[in-house]
């Protein structure tokens, strides 16, 4: 099987001074495949579900988690949200 699409997970938790940055890094690498790029949000409380709001929602998943549940949890959600053939 000939993998089409890349899944990219990025948990983030109060990255309000990096993850656009880190974002657009992600989305600057040419590829290939399609790219899916999901951010899960933690439970962020220091503006950064407010900066990832603005992006485009064409180009990104994101998922806003209500409470904070670590790293993991937010990996998970990630995971079962992705539809790559690669993750």
């Amino acid at each position: 099987m000939v993998a089409n699409k890349l899944s990219i997970i990025i948990p983030v938790y109060n990255e309000r001074d990096t993850i656009l940055e880190l974002v657009k890094r992600v989305e600057s690498v040419d590829l290939p495949l399609i790219k899916e790029i999901i951010i899960v949000d933690d439970g962020s409380t220091d503006g950064t579900r407010e900066l990832l709001k603005q992006l485009d929602k064409n180009k990104f998943k994101l998922i806003f988690k209500e409470k904070n549940e670590g790293k993991g949890a937010a990996l998970k959600l990630g995971f079962e949200t992705a539809s790559g053939d690669v993750i």
